[in-house]
């Protein structure tokens, strides 16, 4: 192969390419059109159905007017005959026969208007069938791909803020080691008030029941017994 053809063949592969990349980034907009469209085309079906339903009673009602006449056209020729004017007959007789020949081909266009409205009607109710399946399956896709697009940008926004995330991990941690660190320099400052300040001759006096609020509770204590007692002695 000659290199302009090789170019040639390039620049092809490329054009597909890009018009499939361009189908499938569209794909649900194109597909939403399509069944658009079909909606469209069925809805001047039913319009041509009509027109074709029309027909076929119009035709009903030649024939039924074609059969009347008949009818009326041989009482006539009856009557002729009657009346001793069998020339007059014979003429009834082939209007008769013209209208039996014009009812004859109005019979077979209704049959034909018939026919034809029945399969109308069967292609339409196939056609929405199948245009309902086509619009579940695009609400499908379109949910899918809103679900995939949520997905792919959780993970873009994850990669590219990876490091931001690695960075405030690591500003969390610190802090929680603040904490820890402030909690554990209140406890160490509690035991050594506890062991060697103030609070820790109060607690030894309290341990000897010495002080006070000891005092203060014995008196107590030695008040709600005398109460008691004074209870007990009346009862």
């Amino acid at each position: 192969m000659s290199v302009i053809g090789k170019i040639v063949t390039l620049l092809r592969g490329s054009a597909r390419e890009l018009g499939e990349s361009i189908v499938d980034a569209n794909g649900v907009r194109i597909y939403e059109q399509e069944i658009r469209d079909a909606r469209d085309a069925i809805a001047q079906a039913k319009n041509d159905l009509a027109g074709v339903m029309a027909k076929e009673m119009q035709s009903a009602r030649e024939i039924e007017r074609m059969r009347a006449e008949i009818e009326r056209l041989e009482k006539l020729a009856v009557e002729a005959l009657n009346k001793g004017k069998p020339d007059l007959a014979e003429e009834v007789a082939a209007r008769i026969a013209e209208q039996e020949a014009e009812l004859e081909r109005q019979t077979q266009l209704h049959a034909d208007y018939a026919l034809q409205s029945n399969r109308l009607k069967d292609l339409i109710k196939t056609s929405e069938a199948k245009i309902r399946e086509h619009e579940r399956e695009v609400q499908m896709a379109k949910a899918t791909e809103s679900v995939y697009k949520a997905t792919q940008s959780i993970a873009d926004n994850i990669v590219s803020s990876g490091s931001k995330l690695v960075s405030a991990r690591e500003s969390l941690d610190r802090i929680k080691k603040r904490h820890e660190d402030l909690a554990d320099r209140m406890t160490a400052a509690d035991t050594l008030d506890r062991d060697l300040g103030t609070k820790a001759l109060e607690i030894k006096l309290a341990e000897a029941g010495i002080g006070e609020d000891i005092q203060r509770k014995s008196k107590v204590m030695a008040r709600i017994q005398a109460r008691q007692a004074a209870v007990e002695s009346k009862a």
